[in-house]
């Protein structure tokens, strides 16, 4: 009996699958661009300098991480969510088409434009339509988790098997490739809409949440946000403020792990570590599978752990404890490169180290970051819920506009001094923010 009352939706899998359509595509295109445009006409790339592909590639990506904001802004007011989410798929699709035809960098800034507007009006508002399946709000952490292992599993297939494709089809052809997933996710997405019920019909601010209050339910819809709301939403900007710094450490983790302990032909890679086993090259690109993989383990093993703090007096642990929790480990992931690279001396550090830097900033990232959907879903009120949404996603592009810089700056000074600043710092604002996360927990609950 406890069973089946805990059994997912049919909708909840049509919006996840939704999510691994969409991320398999955009892993592949987000590994493959800054290789593609830095590779020679010869080679079936645009032959343009690396600093530039680096700064595309660069661009590409934090554009798909502010627009949810102003997509989340059109589903909470003016459109069905379900509409915005179909419309968004079919505009990534017609994206990728034109990398797929692109023979100069004009294609791809449309490409881009595409993408990032499509991104806009799908990756938030489906969040948001799949929380709305859910009645009992403890619930959302466990569904959140799991959604997001389907959003590694099209991470881990693009980063693990699509990219290989290159080699014998080309570039374009993968770029093709892409734009038929998102076509797929669209038809998917579609023709699977009863299974939603009437989460999504119309925008945010008119379709109220099952575990609100009836009674409240006319009444927040109209009435303007109250004081309780106001300190609601502080919460939810202070946890993503935290997630900004977050990422920036995360993002910035793959830095020194592919340029200073990679391998590569490049001036930049200094080889610090040993990619081989045996005579086997691990491919670059496995370092991202690998933080696919693991996310994708620990979804459902963290959701069943979620629900059973949940079940406790004191409840699960807080959404700012869990950000602190992540914060630390992304820190002591920079630690262990500080060990890594004390323990190799003047040889290569044994490719075990990579792989345990890899683990502590997917269990880091794991233990907050699908959470950030469900923390929202929860507290933001109704005519909000879209707009914020859009918010969580906009610490990504802050972050990777402020890590390079960050990044740039630790090359002038030594590796051991400056990245052991960095973990220090990491893992003291983590243990910061879980001491004071008590008083902050309070205006997520409207307390004053």
């Amino acid at each position: 009996m406890e069973t089946a009352k805990k059994k997912k939706p049919f909708g909840f899998y049509v919006c996840a699958l939704g999510f691994t359509f969409e991320r398999c595509a955009f892993y592949t295109v987000k590994y493959l661009l800054a290789i593609w445009i830095a590779t020679n006409a010869a080679g079936g790339g645009l032959g343009l300098s690396d600093a530039k592909a680096a700064s595309m590639s660069a661009i590409f990506v934090a554009a798909t991480y502010i627009t949810p904001i102003f997509g989340g802004y059109v589903a909470d007011y003016w459109l069905s969510p379900r509409i915005c989410v179909i419309a968004g798929m079919i505009l990534m699709g017609i994206g990728y088409l034109f990398t797929w035809q692109a023979h100069s960098t004009a294609l791809v800034w449309v490409m881009i434009v595409f993408v990032a507007v499509g991104t806009g009006l799908f990756k938030g508002n489906l969040s948001g339509v799949n929380g709305l399946l859910f009645e009992n709000k403890d619930d959302l952490n466990e569904a959140f988790s799991i959604q997001y292992s389907f959003v590694n599993i099209g991470s881990f297939i693009g980063t693990t098997f699509v990219v290989l494709l290159t080699g014998p089809m080309g570039y374009n052809f993968i770029f093709l490739l892409c734009a038929i997933f998102l076509f797929i996710d669209a038809v998917w997405f579609a023709v699977n809409q009863k299974a939603l019920g009437n989460a999504g019909k119309k925008p945010f601010k008119h379709d109220q949440r099952k575990f609100v209050d009836s009674a409240k339910k006319k009444e927040e819809e109209n009435k303007p946000l109250t004081t309780s709301d106001k300190k609601r939403i502080l919460a939810i900007v202070l946890v993503t403020v935290f997630s900004v710094v977050f990422w920036i450490l995360w993002y910035m983790a793959y830095m020194p792990t592919y340029y200073y302990f990679g391998w590569g032909d490049g001036a930049d890679f200094l080889n610090h570590a040993n990619w081989f086993i045996g005579n086997w090259q691990v491919p670059t690109s496995y370092f991202d599978s690998m933080n696919a993989i693991t996310c994708i383990i620990l979804g459902p093993v963290l959701a069943a752990l979620w629900t059973k703090l949940a079940k406790r007096p004191q409840g699960d642990l807080s959404m700012f404890k869990k950000t602190a929790l992540g914060m630390i480990l992304v820190g002591v992931s920079f630690a262990v490169m500080v060990i890594a690279d004390i323990v190799r001396g003047d040889g290569q550090a044994n490719l075990l180290w990579i792989v345990v830097i890899a683990l502590l900033m997917s269990i880091g990232e794991m233990i907050f970051s699908p959470l950030g959907n469900s923390f929202i879903t929860m507290f933001a009120p109704a005519k909000v819920l879209g707009l914020l949404l859009g918010l969580w996603p906009i610490a990504v592009f802050f972050a990777t506009m402020i890590y390079p810089a960050l990044y740039a700056f630790l090359k002038t000074v030594p590796f051991q001094s400056g990245y052991g600043v960095v973990a220090a710092i990491a893992i003291v604002l983590g243990l910061l923010l879980w001491f004071l996360s008590g008083k902050l927990d309070k205006l997520a609950v409207g307390e004053k």
